[in-house]
C-alpha cells in the first residue's frame, strides 16, 4: 500500500460536524438518534466513539460515511459537504475518501477472498491486471496472501475481518470508519485486528474513527475518546495513557 495516505495532514480537520441531528419516525413515536452533535476530528487522529446501545454512535458513523442523511446540521469530510453531494457523488466519496469495516464483516459468500477485496477497484474501473496486483499486496499486508482463492465460509472470523480490512483499504482512503470491528471476535483475534488498525493509523497517518461500547478497548488503542449518550455528545477527552505512550515511543526512535 502506498504512503499516499500520509498526505492527510495532522494539522487539518478531516471530519467536522455542526449541530448534527438525526430523527426517525416509528409509528407515532419520533426517535432522536442524534441531537445537536458538534465535533472535529483532525487528520491522523485515532478516535473512539463510546456509548451504550442506542447512544447514537453508529448513527453518527453512518452519517460520516454518507450512508444516511442528517435531519439537520452538517457533516464535512475532507472538504466535502455531504449534504450537498448527489447520490452519485456520495458513491464516489465512499469509494475513494472513506473505507468501512463492520462487526458482521459484510463479505459476499459466493465470491472468493480476492473477488471480495478487489470489488471497490472494479467499481473504480481499474483494469484486471492492476486489480490483481493491488489485491495481492493488500492481502499480504493483512496476512491473508495465501488465502486469496478461498471463500469467506472457509475462513475463521478473524480472517474474514482481515479480508474486510483489506477491502476497506484497497483504494487507499484517508479515513477508516470501523463499527465494532472486534464485536464478533474472541479476545486474541480481536487484539490482532486492533493491532492492524493501529498500524494503519501510525504507519500511514490514516484517520481512524471507531465505534465501540468497550471502554477498555478504546483506552488501549484510541488517542481520543468521545462519549455519546441519548444522541448527545457528553464527553470528549484525550486519552492521556495512549498519548504519553506515543510520546515515549517517539523519544526512543
Amino acid at each position: 500500500m502506498s504512503s499516499a495516505v500520509q498526505q492527510n495532514s495532522t494539522e487539518s480537520v478531516a471530519i467536522g460536524t455542526e449541530n448534527l441531528s438525526r430523527t426517525y419516525r416509528m409509528g407515532e413515536a419520533e426517535i432522536r438518534a442524534l441531537d445537536g452533535v458538534s465535533l472535529q476530528v483532525r487528520g491522523g487522529e485515532f478516535v473512539a466513539l463510546l456509548g451504550q446501545s442506542g447512544s447514537g454512535k453508529s448513527s453518527l458513523l453512518n452519517l460520516i460515511a454518507g450512508l444516511d442523511r442528517p435531519t439537520s446540521g452538517s457533516v464535512l469530510v475532507q472538504g466535502h459537504d455531504l449534504e450537498k453531494l448527489s447520490r452519485q457523488d456520495l458513491a464516489k466519496y465512499r469509494l475513494k475518501t472513506v473505507g468501512m469495516v463492520f462487526q458482521s464483516f459484510n463479505l459476499i459468500p459466493s465470491m472468493t477472498v480476492a473477488e471480495n477485496v478487489e470489488l471497490p477497484l472494479r467499481f473504480a474501473e481499474v483494469d484486471r491486471e492492476r486489480r490483481h496486483f493491488i489485491c495481492q499486496q493488500a492481502l499480504d499486508r493483512v496476512g491473508l496472501g495465501a488465502r486469496i482463492r478461498h471463500r469467506p465460509t472457509e475462513l475463521s472470523g478473524g480472517e474474514q475481518q482481515r479480508a474486510a480490512l483489506a477491502r476497506a483499504l484497497i483504494n487507499q482512503p484517508q479515513i477508516l470508519l470501523a463499527d465494532e470491528p472486534t464485536g464478533n471476535l474472541d479476545s486474541r483475534t480481536g487484539t490482532e485486528i486492533m493491532n492492524l488498525i493501529r498500524e494503519f493509523n501510525e504507519s500511514l497517518g490514516m484517520t481512524i474513527v471507531m465505534v465501540t461500547h468497550e471502554r477498555a478497548l478504546a483506552e488501549r488503542y484510541a488517542k481520543r475518546m468521545i462519549l455519546l449518550a441519548d444522541g448527545k455528545l457528553v464527553d470528549d477527552q484525550i486519552n492521556l495513557a495512549t498519548a504519553n505512550a506515543e510520546l515515549t515511543q517517539r523519544g526512543t526512535r
